[in-house]
């Protein structure tokens, strides 16, 4: 093959590349998560019941404070409970959890991270 072909060759798949990702970022913020509707869901789920008032008390030592928590984290947890033991390589084991996100669409875990990460918690992140 001779040089400006391959280089033409070259441009064209950098250019299709590039569209790909131009697409996929803009699909992600088209679909940016509702703090609001994380709120409806939190509340209609009755999550405080476990992880106390402001999602920050948890009723027992063993359930974790998702106050202030990464939205990343908390869809990623949320989403391996759904999987459960079906993919034991990234599914969580708890019963409670599990009956608690089978209704949830993948848009309301993003919507619950969003409300989760904005409030004020008592995590502390490392540095």
């Amino acid at each position: 093959m001779n040089k400006p072909a391959q280089a033409l060759r070259t441009v064209v798949k950098a250019a299709g590349a590039a569209l790909v990702f131009g697409a996929f970022v803009a699909s992600q913020s088209a679909a940016a998560a509702s703090v609001d509707n994380g709120k409806e869901l939190v509340e209609s789920h009755n999550c405080a019941a476990c992880h106390g008032a402001n999602l920050n008390k948890p009723v027992s030592p063993e359930y974790p404070k998702l106050a202030g928590q990464h939205a990343d984290y908390i869809f990623y947890a949320l989403r391996q409970y759904q999987m459960g033991t079906a993919n034991p390589r990234f599914g969580r084991n708890n019963p409670i959890m599990q009956a608690q996100v089978q209704s949830l669409s993948p848009s309301d875990m993003k919507d619950i991270g969003a409300y989760v990460e904005s409030l004020k918690g008592d995590l502390v992140e490392k540095k």
